[in-house]
């Protein structure tokens, strides 16, 4: 037997319907997340991302999952975060590497292929050696390079990776062809730096809070940064500047995303909660304790500050000739 609704009932049943699905939007998030790392555990971008996971479970009241999914110089894990389901529950705390990709021609992911949320750190690079080395300081460490051609090493991350690309532009600026040290590639800091202590190689770049425990093992030693000034909770470490007279400032930076298409609902949900994290007491102080940079962009914003990195580094890999 059928019944023909009226158009009331009709209406009662739209109405129904548009009810249960902004219910089930604003029930976002009804399971776990995991949040991809694209590098090894131990390194910088590991420690942010884990701080991270847990002020968003508080404030999600779910509980992240920190998965690291490592390999092809940060690759893999790029590639995990782009082709993940956009329903907002496989995030990833994407890094500058994201914009060397397609220009160096190692994968042709992209920003592009990702939605922002965030951005929430900005990290000056490193100039680390071991502690036996006989580098005393940065000046002494450049000329021994430029009167040495190919006989150093120097490791921390993959070719055309933020970290190489910063180290290289600065021995591009003091005039030293970049490709007369040769770059034993690593899988972010931490392998780079356990190498760096065993002799394996001749130096690493990083970030500070990724040499630290290394610093304080007296195992390694740290010879400059390359930020405007001395960080706050280095203030023993130089500057570049301070030591070439040339203003030179870069390195990294990390923010929360989603793969491409993740709805605008998921993604203001997850900006707000990513807002009060970064806000929070808790994780203010734990990026300032470990020395970790600052700032914070929303959506728009972290967008418009991807494509302006995609821009620069792919000029940068041009000049240096690691595009293949």
């Amino acid at each position: 037997m059928m019944f023909n609704k009226t158009p009331l009932a009709i209406s009662v049943s739209l109405l129904a319907f548009a009810l249960s699905t902004g219910s089930a939007q604003a029930d976002y998030p009804e399971k776990p997340i995991e949040l991809i790392v694209p590098w090894s555990a131990g390194g910088g971008t590991d420690a942010v991302a884990r701080q991270l996971a847990n002020g968003l479970q508080e404030e999600l009241g779910q509980t992240v999952n920190v998965v690291n999914r490592t390999g092809g110089a940060g690759v893999v894990g790029h590639t995990v975060m782009a082709n993940a389901e956009p329903d907002g529950y496989t995030l990833g705390l994407v890094t500058a590497e994201i914009t060397t990709y397609r220009h160096i021609g190692s994968s042709q992911i992209s920003y592009e292929d990702l939605s922002p949320i965030a951005l929430i750190n900005l990290d000056a690079a490193a100039f680390n050696v071991s502690a036996e080395s006989e580098w005393e300081d940065l000046d002494s460490a450049l000329q021994d390079i430029e009167a040495n051609p190919n006989e150093y090493t120097v490791s921390g991350s993959a070719p055309g990776a933020a970290y190489h690309l910063a180290f290289t532009g600065f021995l591009n600026q003091q005039g030293i062809d970049p490709n007369t040290v040769s770059l034993v590639p690593s899988e972010g800091a931490a392998p780079g730096l356990q190498e760096l202590a065993a002799g394996g190689v001749d130096f690493v770049f990083s970030s500070l809070p990724e040499a630290e425990s290394m610093r304080s093992a007296e195992r390694v030693r740290t010879l400059a940064v390359f930020a405007d000034e001395r960080l706050d909770a280095f203030p023993d470490i130089p500057t570049a500047k301070e030591v070439t007279g040339d203003e030179w400032a870069a390195g990294t930076w990390r923010g929360l995303i989603g793969p491409e298409g993740l709805p605008d609902d998921v993604v203001d949900t997850l900006a707000k909660a990513a807002e009060a994290v970064y806000e929070s007491d808790q994780f203010q102080e734990f990026m300032t304790n470990q020395g970790f940079g600052m700032q914070w962009e929303g959506p728009e914003g972290f967008r418009d500050f991807m494509a302006e990195a995609d821009e620069n580094n792919g000029e940068i890999i041009d000049k240096l000739g690691l595009a293949e």
